[in-house]
């Protein structure tokens, strides 16, 4: 399996508990590496791979307009839209909210799930 990364992505989104983060956006920063069919490097077609640029797309149309109280439901949300939208076999997921306590720079949660019977190679799980 290959994969695709994507670093440092920041998207605003509306994702926290408080008051103050029902109010306004926030930005979130996220990691994401997903798998892809081999047959991308293969065949030399976008079409035989997942298009990163619609992921980044489809990820901050999403998180503009949904609002979610915790992290890691945000976090299960795109890696679900990876999987159902994109047909991901594996994502792994990172994503950090940014300033959001003195003295703090990144608070985030980590996700990583693959669809059942997906065997990934030695230090990718």
């Amino acid at each position: 399996m290959d994969f695709i990364f994507i670093e440092e992505l920041r998207v605003q989104a509306w994702v926290g508990i408080y008051p103050r983060e029902k109010i306004a956006p926030q930005t979130v920063e996220l990691h994401l590496t997903f798998g892809v069919p081999d047959a991308a490097a293969e065949q030399d077609d976008i079409a035989d791979t997942i298009n990163y640029a619609e992921v980044i797309e489809r990820i901050r149309g999403e998180l503009a307009e949904r609002h979610f109280n915790l992290i890691e439901t945000l976090g299960e949300f795109v890696v679900n839209l990876l999987f159902e939208e994109f047909g991901a076999p594996w994502v792994k997921i990172r994503i950090a909210k940014i300033g959001v306590m003195k003295g703090v720079r990144r608070v985030g949660v980590f996700i990583q799930r693959g669809r059942e019977g997906v065997t990934l190679p030695p230090g990718m799980g």
